[in-house]
């Protein structure tokens, strides 16, 4: 079990010994792995997969579920959540129990297995990383790079008075973006590939996007006044702001987008600089999931 003592503000710490208690109570071998920082505990994950491990499980918040992602796509390992993060949106599209760290290890103990996609980016500077959930650019990103450097508000509040403070600094760019080899140009505020459905804590910025059906759904917003983005914002939380005219969604498998001095963000966590080639895995990726 990969252990991240800071997720969710001391959550992650809190519960990790409720889930191994309780997957030891039900006859499963638990070794916890915990490094100081990310790139320890990358470390650690990818030392347990190269040694064999039937699971590699995650206890934190996407960031941690990301972090073991890196060292098990590609590989037969499954992956496990104990989802006790802030954010916990690669949990939400998997319909595992959050904030209840005894569920989510019964969830593993049962052992039910799901098989879904996941996505791998290429960015420009060479660096490779995979995501379940989704990957943004644009003003999106800078506000996640904003929130990741704020202590409160916490949970979804945090990624709201971010995206205030970033929407009085940020501009409009100049979007080339390539779906499955159809190439467009377009001025847009933000862009998002999602392989699920939300990110920041409940945000379904993807709405229709599913974790196994071989696709990778992409949301547009095009250039508008702060006065529209402010009104339509509050859609996200619904999913309904796909319907609104500045906002644009298309499908495909392979896609690539650049933008002037823009950054890839995925699962919440900072990828590269644009452009970057985004593809999906299909059925590349078995994860513990809650019965019917």
């Amino acid at each position: 079990m990969l252990i991240n003592p800071t997720s969710g503000h001391g959550r992650s710490a809190k519960n990790a010994p409720i889930a191994v208690s309780r997957l030891r109570e039900r006859g499963v071998q638990v070794d916890v792995l915990q490094a100081d920082d990310a790139a320890g505990s990358l470390d650690l994950a990818k030392r347990a997969v190269a040694d064999g491990v039937d699971a590699l499980i995650a206890c934190g918040g996407d960031g941690t579920v990301h972090c073991a992602l890196q060292a098990v796509y590609g590989t037969q390992t499954v992956l496990g959540i104990i989802p006790v993060g802030t954010g916990d949106d690669i949990a939400r599209a998997l319909g595992l129990p959050r904030d209840d760290a005894a569920a989510a290890a019964d969830v593993i103990a049962d052992g039910r297995l799901r098989t879904i996609d996941y996505a791998v980016i290429a960015a420009a500077d060479g660096t490779e990383a995979a995501f379940i959930a989704v990957m943004s650019a644009g003003f999106d990103s800078e506000v996640t790079e904003r929130a990741n450097t704020m202590k409160w508000p916490t949970g979804t509040s945090r990624y709201l008075v971010a995206t205030l403070i970033e929407l009085g600094v940020y501009k409009a760019v100049e979007f080339q973006i390539s779906v499955d080899g159809r190439t467009e140009s377009a001025e847009g505020m933000m862009l998002a590939i999602g392989n699920g459905p939300s990110y920041g804590g409940g945000m379904y910025v993807c709405p229709e996007a599913v974790l196994d059906d071989g696709m990778l759904d992409l949301t547009f917003l095009s250039r508008t006044s702060k006065w529209t983005f402010i009104k339509t914002f509050p859609k996200v939380f619904k999913g309904t702001h796909i319907h609104h005219r500045i906002v644009s969604t298309t499908r495909g498998s392979h896609i690539r987008v650049d933008a002037p001095g823009q950054t890839a963000y995925a699962d919440g966590e900072r990828v590269g600089p644009l452009p970057v080639d985004v593809r999906v895995v299909p059925a590349g990726l078995r994860v513990f999931t809650p019965g019917d």
